[in-house]
This record gives structure tokens, C-alpha cells and sequence, in this order.
């Protein structure tokens, strides 16, 4: 084991130097990639209602999709992180490569899915006769770039891996800016329509593909790594994935259940549910930007077989979790006179509001411990226990979430039961991290 040098001071100093230059520029990169679609319905809310219902039909449509394969872009890091750790560049760009085509080859099945399915799609997610025309125009055009997207979620990782992530920073500044200015002149100055919407985000996804492909291929060729798609690499890529697969789908159904509750409880509360989850949502962009410097950071430690720096990074950045989730915290009870007028003039929303609000402001510190060691054992390469240990709390959140309307409770009521989800995630990842059985060093796992 290597003792790292310095004053345990010293160290700590070290250890925030290093998250603050990769979680500053990660936190951008998130808070960019909403800004598409807000774009989008900015642009094509002005052609009319059906066209703006079907854009979000298949706004939600796509963003499920992609986002069930987030462990491109989790997998990838943990394992770039841990080959860099361990000195072997040219590995790690191999590593990386594997995953890009893994991307490619589920980009294409997606597709292949979604032309024949869309009509079926949009009449299953509620689309009205009126709005599901666009809808389908929508989500077929904008298929064709989930390749690119799920490309740059594996090239996103790759650059993680190897500790750079003000390239995504970048990448997703310059990719608003196409996608914003494609948008405005393909819908009225080409006068495509929400055609034309769909088109000019398909382009800025390719163009923000090509420019990580550069990156990559270029960092490739540097360290003399093969860009030819390799079987056993491939296969390795989705079993490693496969786990954090599993985990996202389950919090995806921990979502979908709290949105259904929120349904049943009728419209006043289903109103203040979507406004409270758009703030949660984005109090998560600060805290997942804390855990993705944590993938990175610990993946190279286990890799440099630096147990013990693995360990103090974990410390560190649990630390820095606690205290981002105490201001979001604070930020949430202060300004709620300031944000709240903003989504809504319904008393009877903001009523409701205000009960789960203060669950939500008092969960953030656990929310911040939870992402934080989230990301830990993502970098650690612990997926299997990461799976495992989101079933658990989802056999738990389901049953409390679903027995609110049953016991006859509001909005604040489904929200502890959100809390109690929280809970159970941070004991389930504070035993794991307790135990130390996630220091598994080396440049594999």
C-alpha cells in the first residue's frame, strides 16, 4: 500500500484542489445538457400547442431511453480511471474505445426500435390525436442521433477516466449554441417546422460526437491504442455495465412510482409534485457533479494501489457532500418566496408545496452523502453491490410510496416516503464503504 505523502492537512488541501477541478467543470457539462430541451420547447412552443404536447411527448420519450444507458458513461470512467491509475495510458484509450463501440452498436438497436415503434410509442405515453402527429415526426427524426448521444456518454467517460473534464464542459457549451441556433433557423428559416427542431438537434448531437471522437482518436494514436472494435473488449464493456443497468432502472421506477402517487392525489398536488421534482432534479446536477469527480478520483487510486488515498478521498469528498447538501439546504428554504411565484399563482399549489419543499430542503445533506458514495463505488467498479443495493430500496420506497393515497396522505406524505428512500440508500452505501470491500485495487477490478 502507498502512504500518501504530506500532512494529513496537506493532503485534505490536495484532495479539494482535485474534486474542485473536476466537479466545477462536470457541474457545467450537466446543467448544459436540460438546456436542449428547454431550447427546443422555447423554439417550438411558439408553432402552436399539438406541436408543443408532441414535442414533450417525445422529449420524455427520448430522455428515458438515453438515460437508461447512462453506465456508458459510469462504467467507462470507473475503468479508464483505474488503467490511468495504474500508469497504462494506452490501456485505458483501449478501454475507453471498447465502450464507444458498445455505444455505436446500442445506438443503432435503439434505432431500429423507435422508426417501426413511434406511432405505438406516443399513443402508449398519452399523446392526443392532435399532438401525436409531431410527436411521432419528432421522435423518429431525433432517433436517428441517439447513436451520437450515446457516444458522447461513453467518449464522456473516456475523458473523465483519464481526469479531464473541462473537454465536456466545452463540448456541451459549443453543442447548446449549434443546437440553439440550428433550431431557430431550421424551424423558421427553413421553415421546417418541428421537423426542423428535431433535425437541428440530430446535427449538434453528430457534431458534438465528432469533436469527443477527435479528442479521443488523437489521444489514441498518441499512445499507440488499436480503434478497431475488439469482441471480448465489447462484451466486458456491457457486463461491467450491466449491474449499473439494473440501478438505474430501478431508480427510474422509484421516479415513475412517486410521479403515479402524485397522479392519484389529483391535479393540485401532481402540479406541486412536477414543480418540486424540477428543483430536486436540479439540486441532484451539484451533488452528481461532487460524485463525478468521486468516479474518477477513486478509480485512479484503486488503480495506482493506493488503498489508503482511496480511502481519505472517500473521507474528503463525503465531507464536501454534507456541506453542498446543507447549503442547497439553507438555498431552498430562503429563496422559496423568490422561486416559487415563478411556477405557479395557484394558492392551492403553493400550499401544497410547502409541506414536501421543507422534506425535500432537509433531506439535501443525506441527499449529498448519498451521491457522493454513489460515485465512490462507481469509480471502485462495485456495480453488483450498487444493484443490489437499489432493489433494496426500492422494495422498500414501492410499498410506503404506494400505501400514501391508501392512508390518506398529501404530497408532504409522499415526499417522507421519498426521504425514507434516501435513507435506506445511504445505509445501504455507508455499510458498503464502512466494510472496505470495494478497495479492490489494481488497474482491473
Amino acid at each position: 500500500m502507498i502512504q500518501p505523502p504530506g500532512t494529513p492537512s496537506s493532503r485534505r488541501r490536495r484532495h479539494d484542489r482535485e474534486i474542485i477541478a473536476l466537479a466545477v467543470p462536470a457541474f457545467g457539462a450537466l446543467v448544459a445538457e436540460p438546456l436542449f430541451v428547454m431550447v427546443d420547447s422555447a423554439i417550438v412552443g411558439h408553432l402552436g400547442t399539438p406541436q408543443l404536447a408532441g414535442l414533450a411527448v417525445a422529449a420524455a420519450l427520448l430522455t428515458t431511453a438515453v438515460s437508461i444507458f447512462v453506465f456508458l458513461a459510469y462504467a467507462t470512467t470507473a475503468a479508464v480511471a483505474r488503467r490511468v491509475g495504474a500508469g497504462d495510458l494506452a490501456s485505458a484509450i483501449r478501454q475507453g474505445m471498447d465502450g464507444i463501440w458498445l455505444a455505436l452498436l446500442l445506438g443503432v438497436a435503439v434505432i431500429a426500435l423507435t422508426l417501426p415503434l413511434a406511432p405505438w410509442l406516443t399513443e402508449v405515453f398519452g399523446a392526443s390525436s392532435t399532438a401525436a402527429p409531431h410527436a411521432i415526426t419528432y421522435l423518429r427524426i431525433s432517433s436517428l442521433g441517439i447513436p451520437a448521444m450515446l457516444v458522447v456518454m461513453a467518449a464522456t467517460g473516456v475523458l473523465r477516466g483519464l481526469q479531464d473534464t473541462r473537454t465536456p464542459l466545452y463540448v456541451a457549451i459549443g453543442g447548446f449554441a449549434a443546437n440553439a441556433a440550428l433550431n431557430a433557423g431550421l424551424v423558421y428559416g427553413a421553415g421546417l417546422g418541428i421537423a426542423g427542431s428535431a433535425w437541428g438537434t440530430v446535427i449538434a448531437q453528430l457534431a458534438m460526437a465528432a469533436a469527443y471522437l477527435a479528442v479521443v482518436v488523437r489521444g489514441a494514436r498518441r499512445h499507440g491504442a488499436s480503434l478497431r472494435p475488439d469482441a471480448a473488449g465489447i462484451r466486458a464493456c456491457a457486463q461491467a455495465g450491466a449491474p449499473l443497468l439494473v440501478r438505474t432502472l430501478s431508480l427510474r421506477a422509484v421516479l415513475l412510482i412517486a410521479t403515479a402517487v402524485a397522479a392519484r392525489l389529483g391535479d393540485t398536488d401532481i402540479a406541486a409534485h412536477q414543480i418540486i421534482l424540477s428543483l430536486w432534479s436540479l439540486m441532484a446536477f451539484a451533488l452528481d457533479a461532487i460524485a463525478i469527480a468521486g468516479q474518477a478520483i477513486i478509480g485512479r487510486y484503486l488503480g495506482a494501489d493506493d488503498a489508503q488515498g482511496a480511502r481519505e478521498a472517500c473521507r474528503r469528498m463525503v465531507e464536501w457532500g454534507i456541506a453542498s447538501g446543507v447549503v442547497l439546504g439553507i438555498l431552498i428554504v430562503l429563496t422559496r418566496p423568490l422561486f416559487v411565484p415563478l411556477f405557479t399563482s395557484d394558492t392551492a399549489v403553493r400550499d401544497a408545496l410547502l409541506p414536501a419543499l421543507l422534506v425535500v430542503a432537509a433531506t439535501q445533506p443525506i441527499a449529498g452523502v448519498v451521491f457522493v458514495l454513489d460515485g465512490v463505488l462507481m469509480g471502485a467498479g462495485d456495480g453488483p453491490y450498487l444493484a443490489w443495493a437499489m432493489l433494496v430500496t426500492l422494495a422498500v420506497f414501492a410499498p410506503a410510496a404506494l400505501l400514501v393515497p391508501t392512508l390518506g396522505g398529501g404530497l408532504g406524505a409522499l415526499w417522507c416516503a421519498m426521504a425514507l428512500m434516501m435513507i435506506v440508500r445511504m445505509a445501504t452505501l455507508w455499510l458498503r464503504t464502512r466494510s472496505g470491500k470495494w478497495l479492490v485495487t489494481g488497474a482491473t477490478r
